[in-house]
């Protein structure tokens, strides 16, 4: 890692580290997400000068509240295990499509290798819809926790599986401070622990195995149920049927995360009703 990252304090703990060594498909997409940081760094001193300037937040965790199913609708061109997905010229066109057809929150993904995302897909989606938007990356530095708040995401993502313990509760203390409200995502029960203990509102179970990019929708059966009844619970990966919709409501999930099948769908707005049968 160069001395420009180092010198910000922009690298994992060593236990991180060491522990990822194993998990390859997540470790060189984080490699990937620090070499694109270091190529936009500022000092924070700076970016703490442009909060000021930040628009005003929507309220994510209300969204997701209400009676019923939500939907966080996402805008993905492309994932790392099945490549192209949707070429996706226009995304605030599609983003005005999932709210028309009663998303509750807008996902926008802004890694830009695997994902094929951007921040500027962030800003632009934000300012043409009215309800909140998700900032889905790989948030592994402070830097990005700051820049979030700043391009105005109301949502941010952090994956417990690419955070050391000090990690993540530090950014989620930060981008909780910062007035964002944050989506913590786990894949297994040991995962939930460290969510839980930082006191996560909202917390994401995903299907797809990090290690391999597989799905094992037996994650949603292992962990929805035995989440506290006081955490907001968001099913991700995977789904694709009104049918599997169903049982993931019935595991306890208060909203569904869906990519894939909506921009693969040619009618996103359609396809929302289906799946939500609303």
């Amino acid at each position: 890692m160069n001395q420009k990252l180092k010198a910000l304090g922009i690298y994992f703990l060593r236990e991180r580290i060491q522990l990822m060594e194993s998990n390859s498909a997540l470790s060189e997409i984080i490699e990937g997400v620090l070499e694109d940081v270091n190529n936009r760094l500022v000092p924070i001193s700076i970016l703490e000068k442009q909060l000021d300037q930040a628009p005003v937040l929507r309220d994510a965790y209300s969204a997701l509240s209400k009676k019923g199913l939500s939907l966080i609708a996402e805008v993905k061109r492309s994932s790392p295990s099945k490549g192209t997905l949707a070429t996706i010229s226009n995304p605030v066109e599609l983003a005005n499509s999932y709210q028309a057809g009663g998303a509750e929150i807008i996902s926008i993904l802004t890694e830009e290798r695997r994902f094929k995302g951007s921040i500027s897909d962030l800003v632009s989606v934000r300012s043409a819809v009215s309800i909140p938007v998700l900032r889905k990356d790989f948030i592994v530095t402070e830097f990005q926790v700051y820049e979030s708040r700043i391009i105005g995401s109301d949502l941010l993502l952090l994956i417990v599986a690419g955070l050391s313990k000090s990690q993540l509760k530090d950014y989620f203390q930060l981008a909780t401070g910062l007035g964002m409200q944050v989506l913590v995502e786990v894949h297994d029960l040991s995962e939930v622990e460290l969510a839980l203990e930082i006191d996560s509102k909202i917390i994401g179970v995903n299907c797809r195995n990090l290690k391999t990019l597989e799905i094992d929708k037996t994650a949603f059966d292992l962990i929805l149920p035995r989440l506290p009844e006081n955490v907001l619970k968001v099913a991700e990966s995977g789904i694709s049927t009104r049918d599997e919709v169903e049982k993931i409501e019935s595991l306890g999930a208060d909203a569904i995360l869906v990519g894939e099948t909506l921009v693969k769908s040619g009618n996103p707005v359609h396809t929302i009703k289906e799946l939500l049968n609303r």
